[in-house]
């Protein structure tokens, strides 16, 4: 069987599990601000996508703009259904999203041959998901921010989407931890590949908070993967990647 994987930058991912075609977290159009302003952070697309055509399936992991983007849910056919998180469910129904699945973690959901299981994500305030996908042999994990839930039990996941760096503000601490989580990951889950996710595509940000953020680690850490048979892919966007499994 084959898992199809598309980036489209920052969180944005379009996924294929048995033809079953799962976007999540869309920014595909417009700029992205946070509340209160441009001046604390604002990013921009170098280049704008279309929306892609046959989804089944809408995927959000968190209520925040740059996960549930909303000049880009705009774009969407409101009768796709949506499985989100509780904050990310709110923003899709005030877009105007008909079928929404609001899961908490440790709930599911499951249609026709696919099965989503919601973990614990990252503190947004509020908890968001991380999400297990699976389809018949094929399963694939994604959390944006590098959050694991430690509920998780150690079993086989084909396919990893995490960050893989580490970024950090004063006060703040980290709030992606990519290059922390990475090790974890690759012990619980022993993955056949691992996506790089969350801080690539070509994007320009400014702002006062965009001044601050400290990075650590890179894509090309190899050293991370040390010893192990995983295979460490940064994603080029709208490059489709196919993984097949016997």
């Amino acid at each position: 069987m084959t898992i199809k994987a598309t980036y489209y930058g920052a969180n944005g991912w379009l996924i294929e599990l048995d033809k079953t075609r799962i976007l999540i977290d869309p920014w595909l159009n417009g700029d992205l601000t946070f509340t209160p302003g441009d001046w604390l952070i604002k990013g921009k697309l170098s280049k704008e996508n279309e929306v892609p055509i046959s989804i089944d399936l809408l995927l959000l992991t968190q209520g925040q703009p740059d996960h549930a983007h909303p000049p880009t849910l705009e774009k969407i056919n409101k009768s796709i259904p949506v499985i989100a998180s509780k904050a990310a469910s709110n923003v899709a129904s005030k877009i105007g999203f008909t079928q929404i699945n609001t899961l908490k973690p440790g709930e599911s959901f499951k249609e026709n041959n696919i099965y989503i299981q919601a973990s614990s994500g990252a503190p947004v305030p509020n908890i968001e998901n991380g999400y297990i996908i699976e389809s018949g042999i094929n399963s694939i994990y994604i959390e944006p921010h590098g959050f694991l839930d430690k509920k998780l039990k150690a079993r086989k996941i084909d396919l990893v989407i995490t960050p893989v760096i580490d970024f950090s503000l004063p006060l703040v601490g980290k709030f992606i931890k990519g290059k922390t989580v990475l090790p974890q990951l690759l012990k619980l889950f022993n993955p056949s590949t691992v996506l790089a996710s969350t801080t690539g595509g070509d994007i320009t940000f400014t702002g006062i908070i965009n001044n601050l953020i400290k990075v650590d680690g890179s894509v090309e850490d190899m050293c991370l993967l040390k010893d192990r048979s995983t295979i460490l892919i940064n994603p080029e966007p709208l490059k489709e990647y196919k993984f097949e499994k016997n």
